[in-house]
């Protein structure tokens, strides 16, 4: 299995290439490194690692997530994005990880690699960890603008998705709203509701943003919009409420052996909601497996989002997917 890993897309491009090269040597992958070939050299100096199982690809152009991404991958043929896209299509390597623009990803998941037949657009997946069971939304930020029945389209994905990789038999799908009443939301969110209701899916009904962690809805359907900002309200409370329960017993009058257990059991619950555990998740509906890693990743979120990638691979998700949605 051989890995390609987009080092000009993403925030933290040394940290890229140090997770790349850690994911190799720790799962013993061949891997191919895309972008400005002068910067990823330099920051393997001094890198311990099998100089057999490392290539480079020169690309000397990055999309920035300001750019509108069709326009940006017709006039960018030498960005990182565009060259790991075709090495994906030409069957160079099995995966591609990416912490790169979203719109760009999704541009060249579609027009480079392609789509699935039958399907109109890419998702990104996401899983929440719930008190009761994890929920996976969709879509979590590819698409900004859908319809009715790309929502549909949504839960299906999902549906097989959570079936064939997630093993679970007959998932409850909730659709994200305002209120947990039928009629509740916008004209988009009605009419979905009035798809889901008459389709041969396990649709239980809205579902409100509140009792997502609380619940036992498998999958979640929502916009792209929506689900980000979700995705984000999530990440910044966890993110405040850590840094206030660590600030706490730090300035409490607890002695330091009650101060480090405390710290350990929180640091211990805290882990699996902290998106770097996880790495990143795959574009559903592309004919390939790509992995969209969080923006500001850095070398741990990125090997995570590797080891997630080998799993995607072997457990051949993509083509039990194209089975499942062409019947």
């Amino acid at each position: 299995m051989k890995l390609i890993f987009d080092i000009n897309g993403g925030d933290n491009k040394a940290e890229i290439i140090k997770g790349a090269i850690d994911a190799s040597n720790e799962f013993n992958k061949e891997i191919i490194l895309v972008g400005r070939e002068d910067f990823i050299k330099e920051n393997l100096q001094g890198l311990d690692y099998d100089k057999d199982k490392v290539e480079i690809v020169d690309a000397s152009e990055n999309i920035e997530n300001n750019e509108e991404p069709v326009l940006a991958l017709r006039k960018k043929k030498e960005s990182s994005i565009v060259k790991a896209m075709t090495l994906l299509k030409e069957k160079k390597a099995q995966a591609l990880i990416s912490a790169g623009s979203t719109g760009a990803l999704l541009g060249g998941g579609i027009f480079i690699v392609g789509r699935i037949k039958g399907i109109k657009r890419g998702v990104l997946p996401t899983l929440i960890p719930g008190l009761k069971s994890n929920t996976l939304v969709i879509d979590s930020g590819a698409n900004m603008d859908t319809s009715p029945e790309l929502l549909e389209e949504f839960a299906i994905l999902g549906d097989v998705f959570l079936r064939e990789y997630y093993k679970i038999e007959n998932p409850k799908i909730g659709l994200l709203n305002v209120g947990v009443e039928e009629g509740k939301g916008n004209a988009l969110y009605k009419e979905a509701y009035q798809r889901l209701k008459e389709s041969d899916l396990n649709f239980v009904g809205n579902v409100e943003a509140r009792e997502i962690m609380d619940n036992d809805v498998d999958l979640l359907v929502c916009d792209g919009f929506d689900g980000n900002v979700l995705l984000k309200s999530i990440e910044g409370v966890v993110e405040f409420a850590t840094k206030s329960l660590f600030h706490g017993i730090a300035t409490s009058d607890l002695d330091d052996k009650s101060k480090k257990a405390f710290t350990d059991f929180l640091m211990n619950k805290f882990k699996k909601l902290d998106a770097k555990e996880v790495g990143g998740t795959i574009l559903l509906g592309i004919d390939g497996n790509i992995i969209k890693a969080h923006g500001n990743s850095d070398a741990r979120a990125i090997k995570n989002a590797a080891k997630y990638a080998i799993d995607i691979v072997e457990s051949n998700i993509v083509d039990k997917i194209k089975d499942k949605v062409e019947k």
